[in-house]
């Protein structure tokens, strides 16, 4: 049986202890997550769809990230030419960024490697352009074993019937689709753990270009 199809009754009575659900393989857990900040570079954000709420969730997930101690990594898509991370980003990150010039991140061999050593088995993924670097990518580490997740309110594409395609299609291939606020509750898990309070002030920001 997958360790995703839902269990039988008795596997399911067998299984709880003390009361407790066990935890859905479906949700990210924070000790085995990483997240990947695909190509948010000067000279490409200009042109893309809706870009400052994408920066700004962006950055809530890093926010974030930072606080439940789940591993950033961040990649340039041929930076001599199309710059480097916007600097509202960059200086929240305390890793260098892998350059790459193939469109996926599959050829960035120290975020792959720093993944399986660590573990990490589910990776989240936000960026641009999304029918682009993010979609190869996603569907690059699935192939791989990844659980992948991809926040769709912190991607986008200068076009909308890309975006909207390589949304479809990655959710047609597996990928998870969530959103920051999702992604944010589903890292943090509990509402009494030291962290919260600074999560929900995350959740809790206006998006100031609504």
């Amino acid at each position: 049986m997958n360790e995703n199809s839902p269990i039988s009754s008795n596997q399911r009575l067998s299984n709880i202890s003390d009361n407790l659900l066990q935890r859905s393989p479906k949700l990210m857990q924070p000790e085995d997550t990483g997240i990947i900040v695909i190509d948010v570079q000067d000279k490409l954000i200009e042109a893309i769809a809706n870009k400052q709420t994408v920066l700004w969730n962006i950055r809530r997930l890093i926010d974030a990230a930072k606080l439940l101690c789940i591993d950033i990594s961040i990649t340039e898509q041929y930076p001599e030419k199309l710059g480097k991370t916007i600097e509202t980003l960059a200086k929240r990150i305390e890793v260098d960024a892998m350059p790459k010039f193939a469109f996926s991140c599959n050829e960035c061999s120290q975020i792959i490697h720093k993944f399986t050593t660590l573990p990490i088995k589910q990776v989240l993924l936000c960026g641009i352009e999304a029918h682009v670097c993010v979609q190869q990518t996603a569907l690059d580490l699935m192939y791989n074993g990844f659980d992948v997740f991809v926040a769709v309110d912190a991607t986008n594409s200068r076009n909308k019937i890309d975006y909207n395609i390589a949304i479809r299609r990655m959710e047609s291939a597996g990928v998870t689709l969530t959103t920051t606020e999702a992604a944010l509750f589903e890292w943090c898990q509990r509402s009494d753990r030291a962290e919260f309070k600074a999560i929900s002030k995350l959740v809790k920001e206006d998006n100031p270009y609504d």
